[in-house]
């Protein structure tokens, strides 16, 4: 994702039914999702905390201002995906390093599982049974 502007870093992060799409830019480290600030939006603290994962990892919270634009599924789904966008949006930003170094982002985040997609969603209701694998009650008589 190439940028007319060379501080502005950009990723696409999707988990279940949600996508989000990150921006990074340098700042003092406010964190907006739609417009509101992350801590009013995901009312649940460790979504948030789940949410700066990646950016605690790479000690870079106080580095960038980050922007998210999420849409659909739930609120789990839409912080995974934001996760997911800021991990891609740091990996570009470090670029320049090489992967095999030491202190490159990629490896810190490969090392906890940050740069993998979630794939795991809902699985589809099957004719007969109540839910995906819920059958009905069993009655005897």
């Amino acid at each position: 994702m190439a940028n007319k502007n060379k501080n502005v870093f950009t990723g696409t992060g999707r988990r279940k039914a949600s996508v989000a799409r990150v921006t990074l830019t340098p700042g003092k480290g406010a964190i907006t999702v739609n417009g509101r600030d992350v801590y009013e939006y995901f009312n649940d603290k460790i979504l948030v905390l789940d949410l700066c994962q990646p950016l605690e990892i790479t000690k870079t919270k106080d580095m960038f201002d980050i922007v998210i634009k999420v849409k659909g599924g739930g609120l789990s789904g839409q912080g995974g995906a934001a996760r997911l966008g800021i991990t891609r949006a740091l990996l570009q930003f470090d670029s320049t390093t090489p992967s095999d170094s030491e202190n490159s982002f990629r490896k810190l985040l490969k090392v906890e599982g940050l740069i993998t997609r979630d794939a795991r969603k809902k699985e589809r209701k099957k004719p007969g049974l109540k839910k995906a694998r819920r059958a009905p009650q069993f009655s005897k008589r």
